[in-house]
């Protein structure tokens, strides 16, 4: 996160930032996320818990298994997921 605010990337990649935080580290790791992003950057966010998009609201959810995006929805795809699992996909 303190690279992002150094150096304003147009594009950042944050893989699994959640791993490992307990919660309060969670949100402060998305604060930072959130007052980072903008109308003229985007930030791919991977992680396998909706609990880290409960602080960092995705604008899309993409669904990615055997090397390929599956199915892509908003936010609600990963309450989806939350509740039914992956088995739905297959």
């Amino acid at each position: 996160i303190l690279q992002m605010a150094i150096l304003n990337p147009r594009l950042a990649v944050l893989d699994e930032t959640d791993s490992g935080l307990d919660i309060d580290s969670m949100r402060i790791v998305a604060d930072g996320v959130n007052k980072l992003k903008s109308k003229k950057n985007a930030v791919l966010l991977i992680t396998h818990y909706q609990r880290l998009l409960n602080y960092i609201v995705p604008d899309y959810v993409h669904i990615l298994m055997n090397g390929k995006i599956v199915k892509s929805e908003g936010k609600e795809l990963a309450l989806k997921v939350e509740e039914k699992g992956y088995d739905w996909l297959s």
